[in-house]
């Protein structure tokens, strides 16, 4: 009997240490959960939103794998992520910091903010203007002006602006160097990106982990974590599996 209670127990070890590999496996070839600590996407992105991100979508490198190991430099079946992309990288300063921004320029690129107006290459890009937002993020409520912006080639998403003439609407003319992109948050007036080069800067290709896919879950934190009753309340449930564009 003690043969078969020991055989027993080794068998349930076996069969967490094979689910935790299939996960390891997963999380580093396939998706990749992500959550958003604070509002610089809004409003594509807010505070509380739990989201997946395709690791294959740019290929491999050595931070695909937990914990960075340097094994290799470079990327394994890389690809150049689109411009208008919402991507995870690491924060080239602290590769220990998740960042999440969307990609505008691509190497070659020359990127300059004008008066509030993203310039790609010297073209503006189109602002159709929405109207009001009511900002929720890290920080007190806000109304902003919503925009819809159009980035040279057609893609378009949504940005907020509280006004025109914040410190980071007028910036010099970057030009984005081989093997790196050039990333800014859709929260344009209250985002820490690449148009600040000493705490973001350019982003090396072999820092970025994936693209954004969907939102898997989302809560506004209204509920504390012992008020059950308020849970369902908490949820945002229109975001729920919503593609993130």
């Amino acid at each position: 009997m003690a043969k078969k209670k020991s055989g027993g127990w080794l068998e349930s070890v076996k069969t967490i240490l094979y689910a935790a590999l299939i996960a390891i496996g997963i999380r580093t070839v396939a998706f990749e959960p992500f959550n958003i600590p604070s509002g610089s996407m809004i409003p594509t992105l807010l505070v509380g939103d739990y989201l997946f991100v395709s690791k294959y979508s740019y290929g491999y490198s050595r931070h695909s794998m937990p914990f960075s190991p340097n094994l290799f430099s470079g990327r394994i079946w890389g690809a150049m992520p689109e411009r208008g992309d919402v991507a995870v990288f690491k924060l080239p300063r602290d590769t220990g910091q998740d960042y999440i921004k969307r990609i505008i320029g691509l190497p070659g690129d020359r990127i300059q903010v004008i008066r509030g107006v993203l310039h790609v290459n010297g073209e503006p890009a189109r602002r159709e203007s929405l109207g009001p937002f009511v900002a929720e993020g890290d920080g007190p409520r806000l109304t902003v002006q919503m925009f819809r912006e159009v980035l040279p080639g057609g893609r378009a998403h949504l940005i907020v602006e509280q006004s025109d003439d914040a410190p980071l609407d007028n910036t010099p003319e970057f030009v984005v160097p081989a093997g790196h992109v050039f990333a800014m948050g859709d929260n344009r007036d209250n985002s820490l990106d690449s148009r600040v080069p000493g705490a973001v800067g350019m982003i090396p290709v072999e820092n970025l982990v994936g693209r954004a896919e969907f939102i898997f879950f989302s809560v506004d934190g209204s509920a504390r974590l012992w008020e059950v009753w308020a849970w369902p309340f908490a949820i945002r449930w229109s975001r729920l599996f919503s593609a993130v564009r």
